[in-house]
C-alpha cells in the first residue's frame, strides 16, 4: 500500500493505492492519526484502493469520529467493489462518499 498526503488550507488530502487490510491498516492508522491533528477536513482519495478489509473499515470509523468534531471527512473516487463494501456495512450512511 502506498500513501501520498498533501495539506492545503486546513484540508488533508490523502491518496491511497493498494489494499487496506490487516497487514497494512495499522501503519495507515498511525500515519493518519498523526496528521489529522492539524487538519480541519480529511479527504481520502480511494481511486487506487482495490480492497478494504474490516481492519480498514475500523480505521475509517476511528478517523470519522475524530474528524466529525471539525469539518468532517470525505471519501472520493472509490471503485465499485469498495462502494459495495461501504453499502453492505452501512458506512454509506456514516460517511460522505463522492
Amino acid at each position: 500500500m502506498q500513501v501520498c498526503k498533501k495539506m492545503a488550507d486546513g484540508v488533508l488530502h490523502v491518496s491511497i493505492a493498494g489494499k487496506i487490510d490487516t497487514v497494512t491498516a495499522p501503519a495507515l492508522d498511525r500515519d493518519l492519526q498523526e496528521d489529522c491533528g492539524a487538519a480541519d477536513e480529511l479527504v481520502l482519495d480511494f481511486s487506487e484502493v482495490d480492497y478494504i478489509s474490516s481492519a480498514g473499515l475500523r480505521i475509517l470509523l476511528r478517523l470519522h469520529k475524530r474528524m466529525v468534531q471539525r469539518k468532517g471527512m470525505r471519501i472520493i473516487h472509490s471503485n465499485e467493489t469498495v462502494r459495495e463494501v461501504f453499502s453492505i456495512t452501512g458506512f454509506v450512511d456514516l460517511f460522505t462518499i463522492d
